[in-house]
């Protein structure tokens, strides 16, 4: 019987060798290593708990009741329980076990240590004692070993798995494009979001090389990767680089874009991978844009009207000349005026700089717009011999919930765009009456608007070519006018094909 129970000790430890080497999957590595063992030590059933940075947790069970699994499951989460160390685990657990089957079961605990650390324990339950001679115990822990390495690469390869499966999102979630380069510049991987930037298949990138696609359509700002190579990049992990430029992609038109160099060295110092961040900087670009052309608007829209104020003002005060009232009344009503236009211009700046901090405040309460179109109509007949401004508007108009200044503010500013690139004629505030909204409209009957214009009229700043020739302004009024209908609800147009003249409308909630 020895003989055999020997060749018996021999095949379990080479099928826990097998199963060191050939499943990683922990919990069906943790389920056969448990039968091997209870079959092995001859027992009715048993249990693996592992140790975890909370307490011991039952990670495998073969034959034993639910009931007093569920019992056992909570008592090894306790406080008391968590800090037991291997032996007093064991004795816990046959004192339990002997108590739950009143004398009828014994219990034997083999502790499973890996590079000099207890990960857990193998508990078999029987119903007889201890009957192992000093070599079968050195079998068993040499058993016990080799299935707690087997336990440790299984959760090494867990942990290493679920790195990676975090390291997929991390970079598959990126807003950014990333390149992964090999030391020899091949793309080892690309993340949607390069996909989505360049505009062509993953597929299609990886295995190319870095410069088939890092291709700027003009000099770069920075320096580029190989420019820095040529240097003797990289010579410390921190050595990232940056470079700024048009990226050439399939499909027209290039696109700006920022990257960025970060290597990947070695413990011996050796270059092992490239991460190459790409982000679109269109927008960065735009600002710019925005702010050089902010700055030269503002600072020639200002200077004319603070010009003519400091000219008048200084001609009224001269001492050597004396000026009649009408001369008086003249220049003091220019002061007046460019003061006006000043300020207005003031104002549409602060509403501007509101627009990109958080947007308007709109005060809403009950107003008439014919009312309204009424009253900025009677302002403006006053301001041009050449134009007449009329209203038209069905009766019975209903009343809408809105912030009357501002609803002022753009049909005034309509107004003002016509009596200024209208030369003459008839400008009319219409209005009618939809289920669910109102429209109003302003018309001229002046040259309209060209059609390359219509699609930039509304973006902040722009001013069309003959706009510029013709009329003072820093292109805020149109840009202001839809912030204030979109932030009713509502949404602003210019008619792409009226009957004659320019003429726009825009829409409010009943």
């Amino acid at each position: 019987m020895l003989p055999d129970f020997r060749v018996h000790q021999r095949d379990y430890l080479l099928e826990i060798v097998r199963l060191l080497t050939e499943e990683l999957d922990l919990e069906k590595l943790l389920a056969r290593i448990l039968r091997v063992s209870v079959e092995m030590l001859a027992g009715q059933a048993g249990l693996i708990a592992l140790k975890e940075t909370e307490g011991w947790r039952v990670a495998a069970a073969h034959r034993i009741p639910p009931a007093f699994l569920s019992y056992l499951e909570p008592l090894l989460g306790e406080e008391k329980v968590r800090e037991l160390d291997v032996r007093e685990l064991n004795r816990m657990l046959k004192d339990l076990t002997y108590t739950a089957s009143l004398g009828l079961l014994n219990g034997t605990g083999l502790p499973l240590a890996a590079h000099g650390q207890v990960i857990g324990v193998i508990f078999i339950f029987r119903n007889y004692p201890d009957l192992f001679t000093p070599n079968d115990r050195i079998l068993l822990e040499s058993f016990a070993n080799q299935a707690a390495i087997a336990v440790f690469n299984a959760q090494l390869y867990g942990q290493v798995s679920y790195e990676k499966q975090r390291l997929d999102a991390l970079l598959d979630s990126a807003a950014d494009g990333i390149l992964i380069l090999h030391a020899d510049h091949s793309v080892e991987r690309c993340n949607p979001a390069f996909e989505k930037l360049f505009g062509e298949a993953r597929a299609d990138v990886v295995g190319k090389h870095h410069s088939e696609i890092i291709q700027w359509a003009n000099e770069p700002q920075g320096t580029t990767l190989e420019e820095a190579e040529q240097g003797g990049w990289p010579l410390t992990p921190n050595a990232t680089l940056y470079v700024e430029g048009d990226l050439k992609r399939p499909l027209p038109p290039p696109l700006p874009v920022g990257a960025t160099y970060a290597p990947l060295l070695s413990d011996e110092g050796k270059l092992r991978n490239i991460v190459v961040t790409v982000r679109d900087i269109t927008h960065f670009r735009t600002a710019e844009e925005i702010k050089s052309t902010f700055i030269s608007i503002v600072s020639h829209e200002l200077r004319t009207p603070v010009a003519l104020i400091k000219g008048y003002a200084s001609t009224l005060r001269r001492a050597d000349a004396k000026w009649d009232r009408k001369v008086v009344s003249e220049s003091l009503t220019v002061i007046e005026e460019e003061a006006d236009r000043l300020s207005k211009m003031i104002d549409d700046l602060l509403d501007a700089s509101r627009l990109q901090v958080g947007g308007l405040s709109i005060n809403r309460a009950d107003v008439s717009l014919p009312a309204l179109a009424s009253r900025v109509a009677e302002r403006f007949t006053t301001q041009s011999k050449k134009h007449t401004v009329t209203t038209d508007f069905p009766d019975k108009f209903p009343i809408i919930l809105a912030d009357e200044t501002r609803i002022e503010q753009v049909i005034a500013n309509l107004v003002s765009n016509s009596l200024k690139y209208a030369p003459k004629g008839e400008i009319k505030i219409s209005g009618s009456v939809r289920p669910e909204q109102v429209i109003v409209c302003v018309g001229d009957e002046g040259p309209g608007i060209d059609a390359q214009d219509l699609p930039h009229i509304f973006d902040r700043f722009y001013r069309s070519t003959n706009a510029v020739k013709q009329t003072k302004g820093a292109g805020l009024g149109l840009y202001l006018a839809r912030a204030i209908i979109e932030a009713h609800g509502g949404r602003i147009w210019a008619d792409p094909k009226p009957d004659s003249g320019a003429r726009i409308c825009f829409s409010l909630p009943r």
